[in-house]
């Protein structure tokens, strides 16, 4: 992975802890979350139409794309609606690398050195200890499964957008039509699971709802297409970086508690990301 790959793959990151940052600032979570999806699908599609369409063995791809975005945003508003963005945030993201390089390293042909192996497993020992404390801090643990079943969904998108987008040969053509199924997925969920009320929202909560979809556009294209030039398990470590700057607005915007857990977990995460750099 090359520096630039690394720098595009950081700046990435931050955009991804700034729009769960949004969201979690919303009043209604899924409201927020469908906003976000919407807006993401109308502008993927409106650049997914400038470009080739795929071919028909990419569709499979992006079906199976699309769902695991559904799921994954669905996870995420449920677990948001239980606890705060510096305890769900860690378990949904930090454990989804766990689960791609297990995959990655059992079925793929990614050539990843051993000391970038010691990276990501540093990297999700911080994790680990971030999200221990919705266990030893008393807050409810209903936001857990819901996490973790958002990490799962990570796992599963960032296999199949990885494999994908190298399938079609073009990440922005790809990145368009995913988030153009995710919105067409999402919608009808939203509504079977809380009724057409979750469609209405103000001024307000559709600006930061774009606001959001914005930030997690140029998220996701920037990590697709740093699958497409470096080792899937590698980029999505890194992207976990996130975290990270997660805390940070937690602790500066939101005021949550800073404590000597948090400190250190920050620390093995950055460390982490630095020894994969070896």
């Amino acid at each position: 992975m090359t520096v630039w790959v690394l720098l595009a793959v950081m700046g990435g990151a931050f955009l991804h802890a700034l729009w769960n940052a949004i969201i979690k600032l919303g009043a209604s979570k899924m409201t927020s979350m469908f906003i976000l999806t919407l807006v993401q699908g109308i502008l993927g599609c409106a650049i997914a139409l400038t470009r080739p369409l795929p071919s028909g063995e990419v569709w499979l791809w992006l079906l199976a794309s699309g769902v695991f975005h559904s799921a994954y945003k669905l996870f995420l508003a449920f677990a948001y609606e239980q606890g705060d963005l510096s305890r769900v945030y860690p378990i949904a993201r930090g454990t989804a690398p766990m689960i791609v390089l297990a995959i990655s390293a059992a079925f793929l042909a990614d050539q990843i050195a051993s000391w970038e192996y010691i990276g990501i497993l540093v990297l999700g020992c911080g994790i680990l200890l971030m999200a221990r404390g919705a266990f030893a801090s008393g807050e409810s643990r209903k936001l857990v499964p819901f996490a973790l079943g958002s990490a799962m969904a990570t796992a599963g998108y960032s296999l199949v957008d990885g494999l994908g987008a190298r399938v079609s040969g073009d990440a922005v053509a790809y990145v368009g039509w995913l988030f153009t199924l995710d919105a067409l997925f999402f919608t009808p969920c939203c509504v079977l699971l809380r009724g057409s009320a979750v469609l209405r929202a103000d001024k307000r909560a559709w600006m930061m709802g774009s606001v959001a979809a914005m930030a997690s556009y140029g998220a996701y294209a920037i990590a697709v297409w740093a699958m497409t030039v470096a080792p899937i398990a590698l980029v999505a470590a890194i992207r976990e970086t996130s975290i990270l700057f997660a805390v940070l607005i937690g602790w500066i915007v939101f005021h949550e508690r800073m404590d000597k857990a948090k400190a250190i977990s920050a620390v093995l995460i950055v460390g982490g990301v630095m020894i994969t750099r070896l």
